[in-house]
C-alpha cells in the first residue's frame, strides 16, 4: 500500500472522529448562547478548566499510541498488552486523585481564570457535575491511544461518534426539556463517556481477543518497562500543561476584558478547535505510521509518511483559512444571537484565517514526534513557544489592544513551535532521542 494510502486511510476516518469533538462543544456552546453571555462565558470556562485536568493527562492517550505503534511495527504481542495495562491501571489511579482534590481543583483554577460573580456560579455548576466522568474519560484516552497504535482508525472513529452523539443527545433533552441549562450540558457529556467506555472494551473483546489472553495487570511489577513508560509520559505531560497554560492564560485575559469579550472569544476559540481537531486527523495518522516505521527499522517509509503527512495537513489548513475568511460572520450567528457577541467577535474574524495556516506544522509534528516516542522534545519545543507566547504578548499590548495582542501571541506560539520542531527533526541525531 502507498503512503499516501495509508495517511488517508487513517487520517480520513481520524478528520471525521475528530471533527465532531468541537462539534460537541459547538453543541454545548449553542444551547446556552441564547440565554446570556455569562451562560456562553460559564461553559467556556468550565470546558476550559476540564481542559487544564484533562488536556494535562492526555499522555495517556499520546504515550500509549507512539509505544503500541512501535511493538506493532516489531511485531512484539507481549509489549502491545503491557503497554494497555499500564494505561488502564495509571489512567484509574489519575482519576481517583481528581476526583478527592476536586474542590481545591476548581478553586485554584476558577483564581487562575479569573472566574468571578454570575460566571463562577454556572463554572461550580458545570464542574462538579463533570467531574464525575474522570474514570471513563482518562480509561478512554488510554484505549483509543491502544487502537491507534494498532494501526486501527475505525474504533476510534465509532466510538467517538457514539459518545459525541449521545453527548449531543442526552445534553439537548436535559437543556431544552428538563430546564437544566449548564448542569445538563454537564450531565450528558457523563453519560456519553461511560456509554463510550462500555463500547470501547465490547471491541477489546471481541476484536484483540488474542491480546486479551495476554493481559495481566500485575505487569507494573516489571520496573524497567514502567519506568520507560512513565518518563516519555512525563515529559508530553509538561509539553501539555504548557499548552493549557497558553490556553489559559488566553481566557484569564479575555475574562478580565467584560463578559461579551470573553463570549466572543469563547466562539472564536471553537473556530481554533475546529481547524486543530481536523488537522489532528492526519497527525493522528503520522504517529501510527512513523511509530510503526521506526519500530520496523524501514527509514524510507518513515520519511515519506514525515513528508505526505506535512503536504495533506497544509492542504486542509487552506481549506479552513479559506472557509474562515469567507464565511466567518454566518457561522457567528450559529452560536448565537446576541448581536453584542456577534459584533464584538467580528472585530477578530481575521485572525481565523490566519491561525491554520501558521499553525498546522505544529499539529503535525507533535503527531510524528508522538511516534517516535521523543517526549523531551515534544516538552523542550513547547517550553520555548510558551515563553515566545507570553513575551509577545506583553510586548505587543503597548501598541495593540489587548484583544488583538492576544490573537497575534497565539499565531506567535503556533509558528514558533512548528520551526522549533521542524529544526529539531532536521538535527534528529540529537533531539529527537527516544525517551
Amino acid at each position: 500500500m502507498s503512503i499516501n494510502k495509508e495517511i488517508l486511510r487513517l487520517a480520513i476516518p481520524n478528520i471525521l472522529s475528530n471533527i465532531s469533538i468541537p462539534l460537541l462543544s459547538t453543541v454545548d456552546t449553542v444551547l446556552v448562547g441564547n440565554l446570556s453571555a455569562s451562560h456562553i462565558g460559564a461553559v467556556g470556562l468550565g470546558a476550559m478548566i476540564f481542559n487544564f485536568i484533562y488536556w494535562n493527562f492526555g499522555f495517556l492517550r499520546m504515550g500509549t499510541t507512539g509505544l503500541t505503534a512501535q511493538s506493532f511495527g516489531k511485531s512484539d504481542d507481549i509489549a502491545i498488552t503491557e503497554t494497555l495495562s499500564r494505561a488502564l491501571i495509571l489512567a484509574l489511579i489519575l482519576a481517583l486523585i481528581i476526583l478527592l482534590l476536586q474542590s481545591p481543583l476548581l478553586s485554584l483554577l476558577s483564581w487562575f481564570l479569573n472566574v468571578d460573580g454570575s460566571v463562577q456560579t454556572f463554572a461550580n455548576e458545570y464542574f462538579f457535575t463533570r467531574v464525575w466522568a474522570a474514570p471513563a474519560t482518562f480509561m478512554l484516552y488510554g484505549l483509543l491511544g491502544w487502537y491507534f497504535g494498532m494501526q486501527n482508525a475505525i474504533i476510534p472513529l465509532i466510538l467517538t461518534l457514539i459518545i459525541n452523539v449521545a453527548n449531543i443527545i442526552v445534553s439537548w433533552v436535559l437543556v431544552k426539556h428538563f430546564n437544566m441549562d449548564v448542569k445538563g450540558v454537564a450531565l450528558g457529556t457523563v453519560v456519553a463517556q461511560y456509554l463510550g467506555l462500555l463500547f470501547a472494551f465490547l471491541f477489546l473483546f471481541t476484536k484483540y481477543r488474542k491480546y486479551m489472553t495476554l493481559l495481566n495487570f500485575k505487569i507494573l511489577d516489571k520496573l524497567a518497562g514502567l519506568k520507560t513508560f512513565l518518563k516519555i509520559n512525563t515529559n508530553i505531560f509538561i509539553r501539555t500543561m504548557c499548552l493549557t497554560i497558553a490556553f489559559g492564560f488566553f481566557y484569564s485575559i479575555s475574562a478580565k476584558s467584560g463578559a461579551a469579550i470573553l463570549a466572543s472569544n469563547v466562539i472564536l476559540l471553537q473556530f481554533t478547535n475546529w481547524m486543530s481537531y481536523g488537522i489532528d486527523g492526519f497527525a493522528y495518522a503520522s504517529e501510527s505510521l512513523v511509530g510503526k516505521y521506526y519500530g520496523a527499522k524501514d527509514a524510507t517509509r518513515l520519511k515519506k509518511s514525515i513528508q505526505y503527512s506535512l503536504v495533506w495537513g497544509f492542504v486542509l489548513a487552506l481549506i479552513y483559512s479559506f472557509c474562515y475568511y469567507f464565511f466567518g460572520f454566518e457561522l457567528l450567528s450559529v452560536f448565537t444571537n446576541q448581536m453584542d457577541v456577534i459584533e464584538t467577535a467580528g472585530h477578530y474574524l481575521s485572525w481565523m484565517a490566519i491561525l491554520p495556516i501558521v499553525g498546522f506544522g505544529s499539529y503535525i509534528w507533535d503527531g510524528v514526534f508522538i511516534g517516535f516516542t521523543a517526549g523531551k522534545a515534544m516538552r523542550n519545543s513547547m517550553l520555548i513557544s510558551l515563553g515566545a507566547y507570553i513575551l509577545s504578548f506583553y510586548i505587543f499590548k503597548n501598541n495593540l489592544d489587548a484583544i488583538n495582542a492576544l490573537w497575534l501571541s497565539l499565531s506567535i506560539f503556533l509558528l514558533v513551535r512548528g520551526f522549533v520542531q521542524t529544526y529539531m527533526y532536521l538535527f534528529k541525531e540529537k533531539y529527537l532521542v527516544t525517551d
